[in-house]
């Protein structure tokens, strides 16, 4: 079973919100030992931990149930860790930025963000005293692990959702989009008998 630790990003329709409501929401769609915060207006954050057979899921689930609670119109927007600066990843391991900063990293995706499963590879090989560097890093990852193995999940559920894989109203994966979604590679070898 996977357990992660990620952000859900809601964008709430026009209008007034109490924060108060907000908080009972995700509360009443079980999520109690939830962070919540609403420090942009019509954005409501959600952190938490959450479990499935696949991580996938594990977020859609938790994301449905907390849409279904909030008011009417409310979007999953976004879902986080998905691009990282090296600043959040060393706070949560516990070490300077510099220090990873000595680790060959991938290449930035955008703005200076790296995407969370790439750096998660370069981590778990760090900790293990593998790949570059000048020794075995001394990372918190037991402390961020759930953390860590988000990333590859979040992606996959903002790329749903950018390409309307996933419906944005109920969250669900299309039917017609389930075997890419849940796979871990799309096989581009041509297909015998199509022309």
């Amino acid at each position: 079973m996977a357990e992660i630790e990620f952000e859900l990003i809601f964008a709430l329709p026009e209008g007034e919100h109490e924060a108060f409501d907000l908080m009972d929401a995700v509360f009443e769609a079980g999520f109690e030992d939830a962070i919540v915060g609403m420090g942009v207006p019509g954005v409501l954050g959600v952190a938490l931990e959450a479990a499935s057979d696949r991580s996938e899921d594990a977020i859609l689930d938790a994301a449905r149930a907390i849409q279904k609670q909030l008011p009417e119109g409310s979007v999953l927007r976004e879902v986080r860790p998905d691009l990282v600066s090296l600043a959040d990843v060393a706070k949560r391991l516990d070490v300077t930025r510099q220090s990873l900063q000595k680790r060959k990293m991938p290449p930035a995706s955008q703005g200076g963000l790296f995407r969370m499963d790439e750096i998660a590879v370069v981590i778990m090989d760090a900790a293990e005293g593998k790949g570059s560097g000048a020794r075995k890093g001394r990372f918190a990852v037991d402390k961020a692990g759930k953390w860590l193995s988000a990333g590859k999940a979040a992606r996959r559920v903002n790329a749903g959702i950018a390409v309307g894989a996933i419906d944005a109203a109920t969250l669900e994966v299309r039917e017609d989009a389930k075997q890419f979604f849940y796979s871990d590679g799309v096989s581009c070898e041509r297909r015998v008998g199509v022309n």
